[in-house]
């Protein structure tokens, strides 16, 4: 039976996102500037966070922003200082040390991530395009990245499907993913990990449970296997066949619209 319930590509990916955590996880969501970065890093998890504990996670809790479980049943209307400081959390951490030393200790199941740059295994690039030394562009740099992917034990990647973020090879590995493939990430000295989904706004991806490559899970409705492969550098894994991304049902849907973001605040782009 096809699927009649509209919904937006955000709501998709919040849905996705959603669907990947579990009861009980401890989730780090990350800061983002505004307009699609601030969806990416911050409006599509927190949005998630919350369906989860509306639906099947409800002792998921979250660290963002320096807040350690804020009531996500009480999402400010305006995501600025005074509001920040304001809501009601269990705690708040005054420092980068306090977030550091859970991430050094493994406390954290799911960080969301996302860059500029991203591998066939899963390695990402926030610090520079080009040579190192003398790059074309200059980026915003690892900030706690690269500690997400050495300690988080489920990173989520959020990110739209574009040629020149999905290339063959990083241009400078910020945070590794599964480096070479293989064994190579444990044969490195890292913990067992690295990037467990990959949501875009066309398809989802996860990565081979031997080889570590990238592989098509699902494609969204509406687009073609065609147009996955020419938004990407590479050639992904494809199953012989491709299922489409599972659409939100009625009632994720009116959580999200009347609940969760009622205002607008956190899908705006």
């Amino acid at each position: 039976m096809m699927n009649t319930i509209d919904y937006t590509l955000n709501e998709l990916m919040v849905v996705a996102a959603s669907r990947e955590l579990q009861d009980d996880d401890l989730i780090f969501i990350g800061v983002g500037t505004a307009g699609r970065a601030f969806t990416m890093a911050c409006g599509i998890p927190i949005a998630a966070a919350r369906l989860a504990q509306e639906t099947h996670a409800p002792n998921l809790s979250i660290y963002w922003n320096n807040l350690l479980s804020p009531d996500l049943q009480q999402i400010p209307p305006r995501l600025t200082q005074h509001y920040l400081t304001t809501w009601p959390t269990a705690s708040q951490l005054h420092n980068c040390s306090d977030k550091n030393d859970m991430l050094s200790r493994g406390m954290f199941d799911v960080s969301f991530d996302s860059a500029p740059q991203i591998d066939r295994f899963g390695n990402l690039n926030i610090t520079a395009i080009g040579d190192y030394r003398k790059p074309t562009r200059r980026l915003i740099g690892c900030l706690a990245q690269t500690d997400h992917f050495a300690y988080v034990r489920r990173p989520l990647i959020l990110t739209d499907l574009k040629k020149r973020t999905f290339v063959e090879k990083v241009d400078f590995v910020t945070s590794v993913g599964h480096l070479e493939g293989g064994t190579s990430r444990t044969d490195a000295g890292l913990r067992p990990g690295g990037p467990s989904r990959v949501i875009t706004d066309k398809a989802i991806f996860g990565f081979h449970d031997e080889t570590k490559e990238m592989q098509i899970l699902s494609i969204h409705a509406g687009v073609t296997l065609d147009e996955v492969l020419a938004e990407m550098s590479f050639t992904p894994l494809v199953p012989d066949e491709v299922p489409v991304t599972e659409a939100p049902s009625a009632e994720e849907l009116q959580l999200i619209r009347e609940i969760i973001d009622p205002r607008g605040i956190l899908l705006v782009a």
